[in-house]
């Protein structure tokens, strides 16, 4: 899952993406709101993360123009604006959620998970599709019960596939899910990775929809 951070502090941007990256998300990190803007144009994000105070383009600026253009992409506010002033005006902007620092970053995982399954439409944070479930916040995977290791780039393909079973998705989505900005990806990686999980959960199980892409069987 590929997500956009916005955040003009080095320490504070360096930490969370650090950690949102071994909770197995890609993240691009961006420090003022015309480069988001720029970001947003050009790539494909299932969630930003936004700071309020930002250079060359407020936080609640960027906000504001994403809901005038109707775009519903989950928004995130992080920022070390606390008072309930700042969080109606931050929520009445647009935001889907609203977290004040300083924060732990395992709520911060948490309300990442949260919204994307809203975004989804999903009410249970497990995963299911027939014999297989999928945990996001355990990052754990079962087969008829039983316990499936998968790397993190295994698990980042599969949880994208089950969020729409049946439904393929291309080479060049799954390659903009998985990766960020400065991470070489080789030519065969998604296949390589595809191998590997049909390998593990059945050759059955993920399927091949020639000249669109790879979708989990729902059967």
């Amino acid at each position: 899952m590929r997500l956009l951070l916005v955040e003009d502090d080095p320490m504070i941007g360096a930490s969370v993406q650090r950690g949102l990256k071994q909770d197995g998300y890609s993240v691009d990190w961006v420090r003022d709101g015309v480069a988001a803007e720029l970001a947003l144009s050009n790539e494909v994000y299932e969630l930003i993360l936004l700071d309020l105070g930002l250079p060359r383009k407020s936080g609640l600026e960027l906000l504001a123009g994403l809901r005038r253009k109707g775009i519903s992409l989950p928004v995130l506010v992080i920022t070390a604006r606390d008072s309930v002033a700042d969080r109606v005006k931050g929520l009445d902007a647009g935001a889907d959620d609203y977290l004040v620092k300083p924060f732990d970053l395992d709520e911060l995982s948490a309300r990442v998970r949260a919204l994307t399954r809203r975004k989804s439409g999903r009410a249970t944070p497990v995963i299911e599709v027939g014999a297989l479930s999928l945990d996001p916040a355990a990052h754990a995977v079962t087969l008829d019960g039983k316990p499936v290791a998968l790397s993190r780039r295994e698990f980042s393909l599969l949880h994208a596939l089950m969020k729409q079973p049946g439904v393929p998705m291309s080479r060049a989505r799954i390659e903009e899910s998985l990766y960020g900005w400065n991470e070489e990806i080789e030519s065969n990686a998604v296949e390589v990775y595809i191998h590997a999980l049909r390998r593990k959960l059945g050759v059955d199980r993920i399927r091949n929809v020639r000249g669109v892409g790879y979708m989990v069987s729902e059967q």
